[in-house]
């Protein structure tokens, strides 16, 4: 919802094409379709698996109406490439935070690099009220459309006479979930750092295990580790997860496999309103859009090589050990 608010405020025609990230939740994907634009894919680096301001050059078209860089992990993309790319042409940027909050780039929080930037609140995040979340913007003009957008396009002041400007939904916040928010982001900075502190640590346990390498940071970010996402060198992602399952630790092998792309018959069979395949095969969109393997191979090379493993600001230290001393047993049992 927070980035369809984001996507409404851009406004873009049907037909317009707006570039994400080929490793995300489809959550960063349906709001495009939503408002009958085109995801437009830019492919991401292999270590990091977050997309690069190289690829997004690559794909901007004269129909390109905007960019959702997505920040996967916790750890940033680089952004502040990224927005020289979007200035550059004119285009506007929209910063998925999802998995990112209170993170530090450069030494500024990520969510203030964009035009509008969205947070989940979902509960697998760094804060959370049980689902939904929160777009931020200092333009004044896209504020104003947002407000609307997220009450049915409802512009109104009290007594006023009912005014739907435009086509929206309803993705009012409730004041439970505004007070639950509230709360939560008087915590979030400290969270992040512990996570920040338990990540480095097992980084440091691992560096000597062959066949396994640790996180790779974008230059200048912090990683607050929304998941560890281990990459697996050595051999197979799925035989290291399944020896490391019998260690009592849980690994999530290749992350979502394939690219977001390739999961969703909604893009790779044009599956979307009745059985019109729009905005595909509408009269605005001035070309044809595939969806298929190899489309986006570092990304793919990213999630054949990665195994995620849940860490969280509740572990304590002797728990991390735990964790690095499995994964070093399993890489020297598996490559040593």
């Amino acid at each position: 919802a927070a980035i369809h608010l984001a996507v409404g405020a851009i406004n873009p025609d049907p037909g317009d094409e707006i570039i994400t990230a080929p490793i995300t939740d489809l959550g960063s994907v349906v709001p495009i379709l939503i408002q009958n634009a085109i995801p437009v894919f830019a492919d991401a680096d292999p270590a990091t698996m977050n997309m690069t301001p190289e690829a997004i050059e690559a794909t901007i078209t004269e129909r390109t109406r905007g960019i959702i860089a997505v920040h996967l992990f916790g750890n940033a993309c680089e952004i502040d490439g990224i927005r020289k790319v979007a200035r550059r042409h004119k285009i506007p940027l929209i910063e998925d935070c999802s998995q990112a909050h209170a993170t530090r780039y450069k030494g500024k929080y990520l969510g203030t690099y964009g035009d509008i930037s969205a947070f989940s609140l979902q509960q697998s995040k760094h804060m959370t009220t049980g689902d939904g979340g929160i777009a931020i913007t200092n333009n004044a003009r896209y504020a104003r459309r947002m407000k609307a957008f997220q009450d049915k396009g409802w512009v109104y002041s009290r007594f006023a006479r009912r005014d739907y400007q435009f086509l929206a939904p309803n993705y009012r916040f409730n004041e439970l979930q505004a007070a639950v928010a509230l709360e939560q982001l008087k915590k979030v900075r400290g969270v992040t750092q512990r996570r920040m502190k338990l990540g480095r640590l097992l980084s440091r346990l691992i560096a000597k295990a062959p066949g396994v390498l640790a996180p790779a940071v974008t230059a200048g970010s912090e990683h607050t580790y929304w998941l560890y996402p281990l990459r697996i060198v050595g051999g197979p992602v799925k035989a290291f997860c399944k020896a490391l399952e019998a260690e009592g630790v849980w690994a999530w092998p290749n992350y979502i496999e394939k690219p977001i792309f390739l999961c969703a018959s909604t893009l790779t069979k044009k599956n979307t309103y009745g059985v019109s395949h729009c905005p595909f095969a509408c009269p605005a969109a001035e070309r044809e859009y595939e969806y298929v393997d190899g489309m986006c191979p570092g990304a793919e090379e990213g999630l054949n090589h990665v195994a995620p493993i849940a860490l969280h600001e509740h572990y304590t230290e002797e728990d991390v050990r735990d964790v690095g001393r499995a994964i070093c047993k399993v890489a020297w049992g598996l490559y040593g």
